[in-house]
């Protein structure tokens, strides 16, 4: 390596933040960027539904010249110092997930998008969720503020500036709005707060009306944002002009040029001719930068109104379209390297495989099969299945295949409740499908990750249900009754008699004993108004047939009490496994009869 060459390795600047803007979907991302950029890409996209991840850069003085008047209140011109945004817009189900790497986040900070007329909806949840597992600090964009009845527009203001001019019903209905907005981030134990009310910017989340439409608020975003940039991500933004690293957001097809990945430059430098290595779905990939290609600033990467430039070298931190031979199978969310040297491209190789195998995952224990369609997506998902507690088998990208069902149906056998597949974005062949019939695997899809695990949780808690009725039916529980008087309807073969349950269950099938511990016989049947019921509970009169060779007069009579005569096994395994769903009431009859149980057992030992 050159002495020059050492020395632009060795240069250290700081790099434009990476801005994730997040949200439900049709909240309005892509709007408010195009409100800061002056672009229309939102009304390009089919049904204004963001199809593809977006990345733009926005320099500083765009930004500047939207903020002008707020800099000036604030006396914040010539404080800040950083050299703009790069804003990547996702679409709604695919949140950042992709903005991955090793050990961290490669967004530096995210805006949170709420519709202020709708509050937080499913995919708010889901992003908070993404949000906080990466560890980076954001801001919400109460956006649509002009959609409030009575809301008089002043296009591009401050929202500080907008609000006076407001009338006092419709200031109080977006305080209104905002406060259930408050409301609900305390209720997952954040606190927020509009941003010209923030006392702690260490642990309050910054509020700010915004409409995409109007352009009112924006100006305060942005400043909130340099803000928060400044005040936090200084280190993070640090990078050298060394070989460059990235992550890949989205593999396309490109007329002319093949496929092509978009990458997140997050450090150093990536020059056309270069030798990168990324991850592909049979392994790692090396390849040389034929091209590299990039929108103007303030223009969108996935629709630029302009022509794309053509880059001989792109420094962090940028959106870049990288043109290659062999990126067919390349995995979005996977890392991208510069090889500085090709002696090391078995270094490079060996790094990239280790930090895609952290986030696959393969093993024997018992565990549901996690399926997605990126590497970021599939650690997306890992993380929220960990924060609910469920245990996974296998982690992989692609779609399910026949052997994630052969994998599934093993822990079935098992564990019925984990033997399941959970597809995120993912095919499911027709094949596959009728495999899983096949083998009883169920397989949850979504596009959506909250939905999609909240699908399963609810299916999980429902089977989970149904499995311990199934094994409380075949425990005999604790029960006390008392024989009617005047309700002996036959003295023998078989003893037909009415009882009113005192405490607990009785059902056909358990055994009866009295107080002293004399065995009398089982319960055949139990009728109710003269028909057969399955069980009789707590505070219900109903006539039961006993077995054996019991004789009302004789063995038992009016006014008797009565227990069910619960096995030592049986009650072990109540008051252990399944003691949570007993209640307080049979907890305290089991404890009664296994006393007594102990009583005719010394009593016993002594004769």
């Amino acid at each position: 390596m050159s002495a020059s060459a050492q020395q632009v390795q060795q240069q250290v600047d700081y790099r434009p933040p990476i801005v994730v803007v997040v949200g439900h979907v049709d909240v309005g991302k892509t709007l408010l960027l195009d409100k800061i950029r002056g672009t229309a890409v939102a009304y390009r996209e089919p049904g204004m539904i963001t199809q593809h991840i977006g990345l733009s850069f926005i320099p500083w003085p765009a930004v500047e010249k939207f903020t002008a008047r707020l800099l000036d209140r604030f006396k914040l011109r010539g404080k800040i110092w950083i050299k703009g945004f790069l804003m990547v817009d996702t679409p709604g189900h695919a949140a950042f997930s992709n903005l991955r790497k090793r050990g961290g986040s490669v967004a530096d900070i995210a805006i949170l998008v709420i519709d202020v007329m709708k509050g937080f909806e499913e995919q708010t949840y889901e992003c908070i969720t993404l949000i906080q597992s990466r560890g980076i600090p954001f801001v919400v964009a109460l956006n649509k503020i002009d959609r409030i009845y009575g809301w008089k527009p002043n296009p591009n203001a401050p929202f500080i500036e907008t609000i006076e001019k407001q009338d006092e019903m419709v200031q109080a209905r977006l305080e209104e709005l905002m406060g259930r907005v408050i409301d609900e981030f305390l209720k997952l134990g954040i606190e927020a707060d509009r941003y010209d009310r923030i006392t702690d910017w260490t642990r309050q989340v910054p509020i700010v009306p915004t409409s995409a439409v109007t352009g009112e608020g924006i100006p305060d975003l942005l400043v909130v944002l340099a803000g928060l940039t400044q005040r936090f991500t200084k280190e993070k933004l640090k990078v050298t002009y060394g070989p460059g690293k990235g992550v890949i957001m989205e593999v396309k097809e490109e007329k002319g040029w093949g496929t092509t990945i978009d990458v997140v430059l997050y450090d150093g430098v990536i020059r056309k001719g270069d030798t990168i290595v990324t991850m592909g779905l049979n392994g790692p990939i090396v390849t040389k930068v034929k091209m590299l290609v990039m929108p103007k600033p303030l223009d969108e990467m996935r629709d630029p109104e302009d022509r794309y430039m053509f880059m001989q070298e792109v420094r962090a931190a940028a959106g870049v379209k990288i043109v290659a031979e062999g990126l067919e199978q390349a995995l979005p969310g996977a890392p991208v390297f510069v090889v500085p040297d090709e002696s090391k491209i078995d270094e490079y190789v060996k790094l990239v495989r280790e930090e895609v195998e952290e986030v696959k995952i393969e093993t024997d224990r018992e565990g549901v099969i996690a399926k997605a369609d990126t590497l970021g997506t599939l650690e997306a998902m890992l993380l929220y299945l960990k924060s609910q507690g469920i245990p996974v088998r296998k982690a992989d990208i692609g779609p399910v295949s026949r052997r994630d069902v052969i994998e599934a149906s093993i822990v079935r056998k098992k564990n019925p409740l984990y033997g399941v597949i959970l597809a995120f974005n993912v095919k499911v062949p027709h094949d596959v499908e009728v495999e899983a019939q096949h083998h009883d695997v169920k397989i949850f899809r979504s596009e959506i990750l909250y939905r999609l695990v909240e699908d399963f949780l609810k299916w999980y808690r429902e089977e989970k249900q149904k499995l311990i009725e199934r094994e409380l039916d075949k425990l005999i529980r604790p029960g006390k009754i008392r024989i009617l008087p005047g309700c002996v309807f036959r003295r023998s073969d078989p003893a037909i008699v009415g009882v009113r349950v005192l405490e607990g269950v009785i059902k056909p099938g358990y055994p009866l004993v009295r107080p002293d511990g004399r065995e009398i016989g089982r319960i055949m049947q139990i009728q109710d108004k003269g028909k057969p019921i399955p069980m009789a509970r707590k505070g219900m009169e109903v006539a039961i047939s006993i077995s054996g060779r019991v004789i009302v007069g004789r063995h038992i009579k009016e006014g008797d009490e009565l227990y069910v005569n619960v096995p030592d096994e049986h009650a072990a395994k109540l008051l252990t496994e399944f003691r949570q769903y007993l209640s307080e009431d049979e907890i305290e009859l089991l404890k009664e009869f296994l006393k007594l149980k102990r009583k005719w057992r010394e009593a016993q030992e002594s004769e």
